[in-house]
């Protein structure tokens, strides 16, 4: 019996917990403009993430184009407001092509960074090594 009532209430616990489970969504387009300071890059770019607020996984989809040097390297920087810079939050790759796909494990702090619109995506070029093109990621309503 007792074996029987510790499977269920472990059963209702993880029904539960998933329930209070959410995805939260996030956007940012990636311009010359943004980057601190502004550059005259002739790249853009966009990126779109979700959340998973029970595992803490960031996914994310990073798409660029039209640059005149090679990229050099892509991140998510924070924590830091649009217009001031921080350091490398979430690598993205080194020399990485369009599209950029991929996952990661938040801090508890980052993750309270990014829905305070905190962090940002950069775009590194080898005329722009620190950033050629910007983009705030904000949460979509």
């Amino acid at each position: 019996m007792f074996r029987r009532s510790l499977v269920l209430a472990s059963f209702a616990v993880m029904i539960a917990g998933s329930a209070s489970a959410a995805t939260e969504k996030f956007h940012a387009t990636l311009t010359a403009g943004a980057a601190a300071p502004p550059t005259k890059s002739t790249g853009s770019g966009e990126a779109t993430a979700t959340l998973d607020t029970a595992t803490h996984e960031l996914t994310y989809d990073v798409t660029f184009k039209g640059f005149s040097s090679d990229v050099t390297a892509a991140h998510i920087h924070g924590p830091a407001e649009a217009g001031k810079n921080a350091g490398v939050a979430v690598p993205l790759g080194t020399a990485p092509k369009s599209p950029i796909h991929g996952t990661a494990k938040l801090t508890p702090e980052q993750e309270q960074q990014l829905m305070a619109g905190m962090l940002y995506v950069n775009i590194h070029t080898k005329n722009n090594p620190s950033g050629a093109i910007r983009g705030q990621l904000t949460m979509v309503k």
